[in-house]
């Protein structure tokens, strides 16, 4: 199965409380952070919820 690094590069101030939840879901609870997942669907659509905040690159 495929992985992803999801980072976080822009601050999650004066998000919605909902995209702050979805941040620390995917681990993420600093800036500059990055956390591996499986690119699955629900990951998949995490980080959709918050791609204004992420940058995700895909590794083997």
């Amino acid at each position: 199965m495929a992985k992803i690094l999801v980072k976080q590069v822009r601050s999650q101030i004066n998000c919605p409380l909902t995209q702050k939840k979805t941040l620390v879901a995917l681990g993420l609870k600093r800036l500059g952070q990055v956390v591996e997942h499986d690119s699955n669907p629900a990951i998949l659509g995490m980080v959709n919820k918050v791609k204004h905040l992420v940058s995700v690159e895909e590794t083997k």
